[in-house]
Order: structure tokens, then C-alpha cells, then sequence
């Protein structure tokens, strides 16, 4: 059938409202503050075929969405046609597709002519689901079971009539029942809404109609991506990232992304990604494949529409077992971080074949921070700042663009009224974005003083010991840190920062919430000196900043422009570069290595186990572990030849080596 171009962007409107009415009657319907404050949840339509159709651009979650299809798959493969008119279907798996056990998706079938034809379906984020510590997230699980209840794919409401059975089930594992229960039935409701606005659609068009309309919108979307693809330059470019795994100490987990763009398609290889671990930072086979099509939509296509057939040039392989792939028992609270990571590794491959068009990286993940009690659980999810691009520098503590219009920070109002918590402050981070000749968006700093007597708290975050990269010559932003302050004593509520389980608090103690600043884009040294003095008189960043990091001298109130000129100039003088060689001496079964001489080791203040970072003009720095010292060699240094492909060089070729983290990792 042929549809009319009218037509068509009247169906496609009409579909993408309905789920916007979706999103709004969740806010107004939910009972917890997650869901009407946060707005941690995404609504979507699917079709019988398991492919998204529409969903809210701006304010839907990619890492909520594109997962559902998965989910759906799980559905279809365990049900097969034992589906009805009525049935309701819930899933938060993470092996067969869900996202983390939080993440409760309601699946609502709905029927046309007496077949499947859409599913209204909603993913929302549940503000405890069972599990070791309130809130159900935490940085120290040794595997899924301390995470909550996991829900396979489960039918809820049969031919219109709930399974009492199975929600006493679930509401009687999971702290703050009321809320949960209030919760799902807001989820009912929502979906319901949605299936009378689909049903008044297919009678104002009819089955046929929109069923062909739902095709070319797929079809028009595959198009323009395959447009954008095959403007790129053809070939195989790799780069990895690191997570913060370990329990006392940093045990770095590897994700290496090997992007292969041919003609019109990409295909995504993450094979010598770290093996999954016992710590939360793992994740079920529907989260890399997220994270790869999040990056190449927004890089290659941000202005089209996402539904699946967007999807379809994009091929993702992730050997079974990975971290990125991961299997039971693997705990998956830190699906957000691993899929970060992964968006994180593809943006620095995707670089060197977009020559530069990239942004510093972001705070790497949920920063979830849970203040628990016996009688109320506190989730707040700070945002930080972005990374800065070419032309712009990032924003202050939003939302990043691989994430959706949920709030950045809960209202103080509504933590005041509702908890025994005081806001006792918030405010920007001072001097956390990355420096460039655009510098990072600035973090925030957040702290909270608990009010009660018997309360715990628990942190899932990443970016507490390697900060987001600055690209292009930029540097990093500031790390996340969460603490608490006792008094006058500030007190690490875990070795490993980030990752803390049920800290205990007291009355009176402050958590003290720093997250991130955005990576910068470019030489700080290019930066405009009026754009540096406007940063230091807003406080972006401090005086002592702007001359150490920026090199420009100030006399007063005025820049001494002969004088920073000088200063300049001495300052990229004092630069570290190396002749760079390739060598098969080095073990990279955990992480990328490089041995450096004692001259360059001693000039970065770098002993073996500190991490450096090779500069790439124009992409992402490549991280690497200093495995060895050698008193040979002066101004060389040795990669694996992997890290020579990785940064498209030859041996023999200098580049700037800069200190990342000083201490022994």
C-alpha cells in the first residue's frame, strides 16, 4: 500500500503523542518520587515484530527503550501464541533482556482484527526491588541474587483478570510495598490510556493503513542512516575504555570496541572486553548493542527519528561471558556504567573515522546514591557536567546526550517534605570541567544532612578514580566523589571509591555528593584569555586554575597579555612527548600497557601501575597502564602493537604522554 506523505506525518505524529500522553499520565498518576519527580522511567510503542515504533524524542530513555526489544523477543520465544486480549506481561531479567533488576518493564499486548498488532509498553525504575541494601543498588554485590527479585518474563493479568498470586510474591520481597504496588498500577494505567488512543487511531485509519504507514516510517528511518554511514571513510578503527572494578582496590575491567564501517552498515566488535566479574559492573545482551546504536544514532543522525529501523545497519557482537554479555549469577546493578563505558569506547573509534567530530567524555553512569531507613529510602542521581565540543563548551550539571530529559536532581522541596533529610546545600563545582580551548561543563555539589538515627547509605558510580577524557589536546574533568562528613571529619565510606554497600550514618552526618566535570575539547593554551577571565570571575574556575592550567597571568583584575604569552609558551615547552615502538613484551590480558624510560617516568612522576595517557590530536586519549621501567631507551617508550593501531600510528612516531592517576593502580 502506498501512503501519501500527509498521511504519513500524521500517523507519525499521532503515534508519537500518544506516548508522550503516556509519559505525562505516568508523572501525574506514580507514587514514588523516582517516577512524578525523577522521571526515571520511558514509554514506547512496539509492534508485533518486536521493533520500536515511536517513542518521545528528548525525554525517553535509549537504555530503557532500545532494550525492550529484547524483552519482547523474551515474551514472544516463552509464550509463543498463548497471548490474549487482557494479558499483561511483566520482565526486569537482565539475562534475557532487561536492564537492571530496578527497571520493571509492563509488556501490554494489544490486538486488531483479531491478531497482534502493538504493544503500549512501559519501562519504569523501581525504588527497591529486595536485595542486600535499600534502594536494592550497590557497589560491593557479589552477584545478582543480593540485587532483588528477577522477574522472567511473566504473565501478570491473564484475558483481563491479575495473577494475585504472583504480585503478593513480588510486592512481599521489596521494601516500601505501598509505593511499589502504587507504582505498578500507575504502569497499568498509563498502558491502558495508550491502547484507547491506538484503538481510536486504527478506527479513524484502519488496520491496513497504519500497519503500511509504520513500515515507510521504519524504512525512512534505515535510509537516512545508511546515508549517514556510507559518508564516513570506510575501514577499522578500535579504542577502549576502562571501568572501575574491584572491591578494595581498583581492578580496571577493559571495554574494547572494534568499529568496522563498510559501504552503508557498521558493524561493532567488542571481543577482548574483560570476562564478567563479581562486582556489579556487568550487563545481560541487550545493553552494549544499546549503547553502540546511542552513539552512532546521535553522532551520525541525531535529527532523524528513532524507531528500529535506525537499528538495522548496525550489527553488534559480544561474545557470551563478557562483562558486556554477561550470564547468571553476574550481578547487573551497574548496567548504566557498563553501557556508558561502551558509548565511551565506540565515540573514541567512531573519532578518528569522523576526524574530530567528538565530545569530551561524561560522567560515566547513574551516579546512584541511596540514603536508606527503616521507614524511607532517599534515591537521588546527581547529574554532572558534559563534555565540551568543537565550538562550545559543555553545560553545567544536565542531563548528557546519551541520556533522556529525566530531572538532573530532585527538588529540595520535595526531599524535605517527604524524608528526614535537609538540603543543606547545592551549588557548581568549582574548577571540575575539563580544561580545552572549550572547556567541560562543570559538576555540582550536593549535600544532604540525615535526620535520622538508624540510616545507610549505598553508592553505584564509575569515574571515582579515572575521570572523564578530554579529546582533541582537552583535558579530563574532575572525578566523582561521594563522602560523608561526621562533624568535622570527612570519612571514605569505601576503599574503592564509588562502589559502597549500607555505610552506616548517623544523626547529624552530611553525604557530601561531587560529581564530574565534562571533558574539554582542544588546547588550553588556545583558549580565549576574555572566555578564561570570564571563567575565573563566575568562578568557574579559580585564579590559580586559570595560570597553572591555562597559562594566563593576571595583574588585578586585568590579563597581562605579554605576560601569559610568556607564560604560554613555557608551559607547552614543558610538555613530556615519546617516540613510541612497538614491542611483544608486554602482558595485556587485563589491561593496555606501556614501559617507559626512567627519564620520561621520572619528568611524569609515573611508577609502575600509574596510569598516562597518549594525546590524540584529533580523538580520544588513549589510557594505558605503565607495566614496566627501563633504564634504556631515554625519550621512547613501548606499546603493544594493538596501541599502535588503536591510535593509527607507526612506530617511531612522538606524541604527547601526560600523567592520569599518580598512584599504583
Amino acid at each position: 500500500m502506498t501512503i501519501d506523505p500527509i498521511t504519513l506525518e500524521v500517523v507519525r505524529e499521532a503515534l508519537s503523542s500518544i506516548v508522550r500522553e503516556m509519559r505525562i499520565t505516568l508523572v501525574r498518576t506514580a507514587y514514588s518520587s523516582i517516577l512524578y519527580e525523577g522521571e526515571d522511567f520511558s514509554c514506547v510503542l512496539m509492534d508485533g515484530d518486536a521493533q520500536i515504533i515511536a517513542m518521545s524524542k528528548g525525554q525517553d530513555h535509549p537504555l530503557h527503550i532500545v532494550p525492550i526489544a529484547w524483552s519482547m523477543k523474551a515474551v514472544r520465544e516463552r509464550f509463543g501464541d498463548d497471548i490474549h486480549e487482557g494479558d499483561v506481561f511483566l520482565h526486569n531479567d537482565p539475562y534475557t533482556g532487561g536492564t537492571h533488576l530496578n527497571d520493571v518493564a509492563m509488556i501490554y499486548p494489544m490486538f486488531a482484527g483479531g491478531e497482534l498488532f502493538l504493544f503500549p509498553v512501559v519501562r519504569a525504575h523501581w525504588g527497591d526491588v529486595g536485595g542486600m541494601s535499600p534502594g536494592s543498588l550497590s557497589g560491593r554485590v557479589t552477584e545478582i541474587y543480593q540485587e532483588g527479585v528477577r522477574i522472567p518474563p511473566i504473565r501478570i493479568y491473564e484475558r483481563g483478570r491479575p495473577n494475585d498470586g504472583a504480585l503478593e510474591l513480588i510486592f512481599a520481597n521489596m521494601r516500601g510495598p505501598r509505593e511499589r504496588e502504587g507504582d505498578f498500577r500507575a504502569m497499568l494505567g498509563t498502558c491502558r490510556k495508550a491502547a484507547e488512543r491506538v484503538e481510536a487511531l486504527i478506527g479513524r485509519y484502519g488496520r491496513a493503513t497504519l500497519k503500511a504507514a509504520i513500515g515507510e516510517l521504519l524504512d525512512r528511518a534505515e535510509g537516512r542512516m545508511r546515508r549517514r554511514i556510507a559518508e564516513l571513510t570506510p575501514g577499522r578503527y578500535v579504542y577502549e575504555a576502562y571501568l572501575e572494578g574491584g572491591r578494595e582496590r581498583l581492578e580496571p575491567l577493559r571495554v574494547r570496541a572494534s568499529v568496522t564501517i563498510e559501504r552503508e552498515s557498521i558493524t561493532v566488535d567488542l571481543a577482548g572486553t574483560a570476562a564478567q566479574t563479581a562486582g556489579p559492573t556487568n550487563v545481560g545482551p541487550a545493553m552494549a548493542p544499546t549503547g553502540a546504536f546511542t552513539i552512532l544514532k546521535s553522532f551520525l543522525d541525531p535529527g532523524g527519528e528513532i524507531n528500529s529501523g535506525a537499528f538495522r545497519p548496525l550489527r553488534v557482537l559480544a561474545p557470551d561471558l563478557l562483562h558486556a554479555a554477561a550470564r547468571r549469577p553476574a550481578p547487573c546493578g551497574g548496567m548504566v556504567e557498563v553501557k556508558y563505558c561502551v558509548e565511551s569506547a565506540v565515540m573514541g573509534a567512531l573519532a578518528r573515522a569522523m576526524s574530530g567530530r567528538i565530545s569530551g567524555d561524561i560522567k560515566g553512569g547513574g551516579n546512584h546514591c541511596y540514603v536508606g531507613g527503616p521507614a524511607f529510602i532517599f534515591y537521588e542521581y546527581p547529574a554532572a557536567g558534559t563534555g565540551a565540543w568543537e565550538g562550545g563548551d559543555g553545560n553545567n550539571a544536565v542531563r548528557a546526550f546519551t541520556e533522556s530529559d529525566i530531572t538532573t536532581i530532585q527538588p529540595v522541596e520535595a526531599i524535605e517534605s517527604k524524608y528526614p533529610l535537609r538540603v543543606e546545600s547545592c551549588a557548581l563545582r568549582e574548577g571540575s570541567g575539563g580544561p580545552g580551548h572549550w572547556r567541560g561543563g562543570l559538576g555540582l555539589v550536593r549535600e544532604v544532612r540525615v535526620l535520622a538515627p538508624d540510616a545507610q547509605l549505598s553508592v553505584l558510580a564509575e569515574k571515582g578514580v579515572l575521570p572523564p577524557y578530554g579529546v582533541c589536546g582537552g583535558s579530563s574533568g574532575a572525578t566523582n566523589r561521594f563522602y560523608v562528613r561526621r562533624g568535622e571529619i570527612a570519612i571514605n565510606p569505601s576503599p574503592l571509591p564509588g562502589k559502597v554497600s549500607g555505610f552506616p550514618l548517623q544523626f547529624d552526618d552530611v553525604v557530601v555528593m561531587e560529581t564530574s566535570g565534562g571533558g574539554g575539547y582542544g588546547d588550553p593554551f588556545e583558549r580565549d584569555l576574555a572566555a578564561v577571565a570570564l571563567d575565573v570571575k563566575e568562578g568557574a574556575i579559580t585564579r590559580g586554575i586559570a595560570e597553572s592550567t591555562y597559562g594566563v597571568v593576571f595583574v588585578g583584575d586585568a590579563v597581562d597579555t605579554a605576560a601569559t604569552g610568556e607564560r604560554r609558551r613555557a608551559l607547552r615547552a614543558a610538555r613530556v612527548t615519546v617516540e613510541i615502538a612497538s614491542t611483544d613484551g608486554l602482558d595485556e590480558s587485563r589491561v593496555s600497557g606501556i614501559t617507559l624510560s626512567r627519564p620520561i617516568a621520572e619528568r611524569l612522576r609515573a611508577g609502575v601501575g600509574a596510569v598516562v595517557e597518549l594525546v590524540e590530536p584529533r580523538g580520544a586519549p588513549l589510557r594505558l597502564w605503565v607495566s614496566a621501567i627501563t633504564d634504556g631507551g631515554n625519550g621512547r617508550a613501548l606499546v603493544s602493537a594493538e596501541t599502535l593501531r588503536m591510535l593509527g600510528l607507526a612506530s617511531g612516531a612522538r606524541v604527547e604522554i601526560r600523567p592520569l592517576v599518580s598512584f599504583s593502580a
